[in-house]
């Protein structure tokens, strides 16, 4: 009933899985990823418990292949389960059971892990695997698995038809204020259109959980600080840094305003100008 793609990123920096399904809320189900150990998908008739218990197999030094092996053998449910686990080297190994719904099946390759069950065919998993595979391997890893995703999703998917999907990627460091290693963790419970959906809250997650690269900074002169507390005060706000901790800027603005995002500059100047589609 979904279909996932488990997979490392090409500079071994990242972990991550993409999930879509005609199941509510398939992210509370499906996905689990740990920095510097790996990543695990456990659909089908999902068992939940393989996500502490494979990640706890590899974070103690077992391959994908020894983690699933050991998962299946204590598991008596093994023919209804299907999984895909990426560890840390970026070996990978996916595993479905011969009691899981047609049409259902996996692929793996050099960092990637993709399967899923009840498709609307074969056609599923291989426009997944050629997506991956024809990404960028410097592209950002979330980018990388939504793009599987939706590539899975065009080709059919869930033959049930769509409900939810989600995304999940660890860095370490890569968490909101560099305090934790979840880089994305997005959930799309019961939407009709759920991939497309996730493809929207990635940009958000971009704009407001990310901090800016050097290239998207901008420097602040005396006289754009002068517009900005000027527009600040126009629309109500206390000053400009309450305005960026009020609509939560703080990882594309300097705490000293010694430079701005671009992006952000433009909507601040559309808000003081009322331009609401810029």
């Amino acid at each position: 009933m979904t279909f996932s793609i488990v997979a490392r990123s090409a500079d071994g920096e990242s972990w991550g899985v993409a999930v879509a399904s005609k199941f509510l809320a398939v992210g509370s189900a499906v996905p689990a990823a740990s920095a510097g150990v790996g990543a695990i998908a456990t659909q089908a008739a999902a068992n939940v418990a393989y996500k502490r218990a494979g990640l706890a197999m590899l974070q103690d030094g077992a391959t994908a292949e020894a983690a699933l092996q050991r998962l299946l053998a204590d598991d008596q449910g093994r023919e209804e389960r299907q999984v895909g686990i990426v560890d840390a080297a970026g070996r990978a190994a996916s595993s479905t059971g011969s009691a899981c719904l047609d049409w259902a099946g996996g692929v793996t390759g050099a960092g990637y892990a993709i399967q899923g069950n009840i498709l609307t065919g074969q056609e599923v998993v291989a426009a997944m695997e050629s997506a991956w595979r024809g990404s960028m391997p410097e592209e950002p890893l979330a980018r990388r698995l939504l793009a599987a995703l939706a590539a899975g999703d065009a080709a059919g998917g869930d033959s049930r038809g769509r409900q939810s999907a989600a995304l999940l990627v660890v860095s370490r460091g890569a968490g909101y204020g560099g305090l934790d290693d979840t880089a994305v963790d997005l959930r799309v419970d019961d939407h009709p259109a759920p991939v497309e959906e996730l493809a929207r809250l990635l940009e958000l997650n971009d704009l407001y959980l990310t901090a800016s690269t050097a290239a998207e900074r901008m420097p602040v002169t005396p006289e754009l600080r002068a517009e900005l507390d000027q527009g600040a005060a126009a629309i109500g706000a206390r000053d400009f840094a309450s305005w960026v901790g009020t609509e939560n800027y703080e990882m594309r603005v300097a705490d000293d305003i010694s430079w701005i995002d671009q992006r952000v500059l433009s909507i601040f100047r559309a808000r003081v100008t009322g331009d609401r589609g810029a």
